[in-house]
């Protein structure tokens, strides 16, 4: 078993999701709520992000499968959709491109509970994490692979809300120049990875 493979996992999660650069997202969808409503709903985020992936880790497969759609076809796809996520974040937008023009319009103090979405989706489990999470899970056979996997996946949102939970500090410690700055490095690793993505799916189809 190779450690290494679900530490670049665990890393590209965190470069997909970019949970630091979600932070002030999150904090000011929350700044009116109190400690308690904001940490439970930093746990129902992280919470549905977990059952989000891990969905697609199990079934995604077979979802491919019933709409007749090859791996490789889905890991061209992911990996393009993972390339444009990165640009936008080496532009400095932070999690807009996750938010459709209807979302962004919405008035969330409106609702009770925002967790779920547009936090959970498709602010953090987005097709870009949703897309690499299954091409992860295609590579995956053994019964170990599929725990230290979901172990993995599990540890990923553990740290997304204790990321979430001290939000506020975090928030004053990197200000706005500090979440650029972190949001445009998270781009470049994507974008590597995108672009690796790519490149696998065509050589598995023989493009060279």
């Amino acid at each position: 078993m190779d450690f290494a493979v679900y530490l670049q996992f665990f890393i590209g999660l965190i470069a997909l999701v970019n949970p630091i650069g979600v932070v002030p997202i999150f904090y000011s969808m929350t700044s009116d709520f109190t400690k308690e409503q904001q940490n439970k709903t930093g746990l129902i985020t992280c919470f549905s992000v977990v059952v989000i992936l891990l969905v697609s880790f199990y079934f995604g497969n077979f979802i491919l499968h019933s709409f007749n759609i090859s791996i490789d076809s889905f890991r061209i796809a992911g990996g393009i959709v993972v390339v444009m996520i990165a640009l936008t974040m080496i532009n400095g937008k932070i999690g807009e491109h996750k938010i459709n023009k209807e979302e962004k319009n919405e008035n969330f103090d409106d609702y009770n509970n925002i967790a779920v979405v547009p936090l959970a989706m498709p602010i953090m489990a987005g097709p870009g994490s949703i897309s690499a999470t299954i091409v992860f899970g295609s590579n995956q056979y053994g019964w170990a692979d599929y725990l230290y996997s979901s172990v993995t996946i599990i540890l990923f949102g553990v740290a997304c809300y204790i990321l979430f939970r001290y939000s506020e500090p975090v928030i004053k410690k990197l200000g706005k120049t500090g979440s650029n700055v972190i949001t445009r490095i998270m781009g470049l690793l994507l974008m590597s990875l995108g672009v690796e993505i790519v490149t696998t799916g065509l050589k598995n189809l023989g493009v060279f």
